[in-house]
């Protein structure tokens, strides 16, 4: 039996219990002073405070001092596109002149891009590529991540892109959690019929993912020229007949009902949320389905912001995540989503960390083992270099991790 003791720890931060909170429960952390952790076989067995040890601490074959630091859990990106081919940095010039996220998407650029370098990267290709931004999450405090696919719009790419992640999910550090997005743009062999593309998903593309075991959740984009309500149902009701959890991409530019029907299917997340009207805030509310917010997408953009404060008034679970990806998100820098949560969104401290924790480890299905650091759970942690939550939220622009431990393993 191997254990690791990480001892002198300023503060010990986290949310408590399995579950996604909300309301009042958002703003709920516990904090233990002067706390040590004792992990065995990369689970956590025991944590103290008030400058009390662990019972059999001597005899931990490994000691971290924390130097009186700040730890937490470790951090969960609940929303990211990570596998693509290429990069979209020539469409900035179209930006700054004024062309929105729908006005390039329409002139066959934005998503439709990627879909075409995707096609033509090779399976290694991508695997070296991904690799390398789980590398960089994990520097800077991300232990565990959701990642969708949906740069394929077509079997053969949907599934090698699933493929990357199940091999990366195997093979790396982080947990990586699969969502299957096939259903994210309208490719251009099916531009006259939309319908068909949705028929094609459902019936070939979907249970070929889940007969290779390859996502756990499935999403679709629910906007404007992109996919309508009707297309979404069927889509997603589909989806669950298979057993996929459900996931919907909706709001973001405009509220044509993609709220409404998450809340309608108990779908476990509904993302970005920008454009959200009364009836759609209801729907998650009453639906127990959790935002995930992405207000880096808002910043990059020039968008605005979701109104994460009211939906905390109204006993939504709020998550924040990155939104990584090539086009409207080129950052996987969870960090500075605490800094954006706390300064636009209005969200205190402890409810920024369980916006990163517990809640969207819930919308991953994983919030009984990541999340919070209590005893029996994986030992996922991060040792900063601040005395406080409050440092995390004010600092930006640098990344403020000073170790990070996954599954009781220190890697950086």
């Amino acid at each position: 039996m191997t254990a690791l003791l990480v001892k002198n720890i300023g503060i010990l931060q986290t949310p408590v219990g399995s579950f996604s909170h909300k309301g009042k429960a958002q703003g709920e952390n516990q904090k233990r002073k002067d706390a040590a952790i004792v992990i065995e076989n990369g689970l956590i067995r025991e944590i103290t405070d008030g400058g009390k040890l662990p019972q059999g601490a001597e005899n931990a074959d490994r000691v971290i001092d924390a130097g009186g630091r700040l730890v937490t859990p470790g951090l969960v990106d609940g929303h990211t596109h990570m596998v693509f081919g290429g990069y979209r940095q020539h469409e900035i010039p179209m930006k700054l002149k004024g062309a929105g996220y729908l006005d390039i998407l329409r002139a066959g650029g934005g998503i439709l891009d990627t879909v075409r370098k995707t096609r033509a990267a090779s399976f290694e290709e991508l695997y070296t590529k991904t690799r390398g931004f789980l590398d960089e999450m994990l520097s800077f405090g991300v232990t565990a991540c959701e990642a969708k696919s949906g740069y394929g719009l077509e079997a053969e790419t949907e599934i090698k892109m699933l493929q990357v992640l199940k091999k990366l999910n195997e093979e790396h550090p982080m947990d990586v959690v699969s969502t299957f997005m096939g259903a994210h743009a309208i490719p251009d062999e099916y531009k006259e019929d939309p319908d068909a593309f949705i028929d094609m998903l459902c019936e070939d593309v979907m249970p070929a993912v889940r007969e290779q075991n390859l996502a756990e959740f499935a999403d679709v984009f629910t906007e404007d020229s992109v996919f309508n309500c009707e297309q979404s149902r069927r889509y997603l009701e589909r989806a669950k007949a298979l057993g996929f959890g459900l996931k919907i991409h909706a709001d973001e530019i405009e509220a044509i009902g993609g709220s409404v029907l998450a809340g309608e299917m108990g779908a476990v997340s509904c993302e970005h949320l920008i454009s959200i009207d009364e009836k759609g805030l209801e729907a998650l509310a009453e639906g127990g389905v959790t935002a995930m917010c992405l207000p880096a997408t808002s910043f990059y953009l020039g968008a605005d912001f979701a109104p994460a404060r009211k939906m905390i008034e109204m006993g939504i679970p709020v998550a924040a995540a990155s939104d990584f990806n090539p086009g409207s998100c080129p950052s996987l820098n969870l960090q500075f989503v605490m800094n954006l949560a706390c300064i636009k969104y209005r969200m205190l401290p402890e409810e920024v960390l369980t916006a990163v924790t517990i809640n969207p480890a819930c919308a991953i299905d994983r919030g009984d083992c990541i999340g919070t650091l209590e005893e029996g759970k994986q030992a996922d942690l991060v040792i900063w270099n601040a005395e406080d939550m409050e440092m995390l939220c004010y600092r930006f622009g640098s990344n403020l991790v000073k170790q990070v431990i996954k599954k009781g393993e220190y890697i950086a």
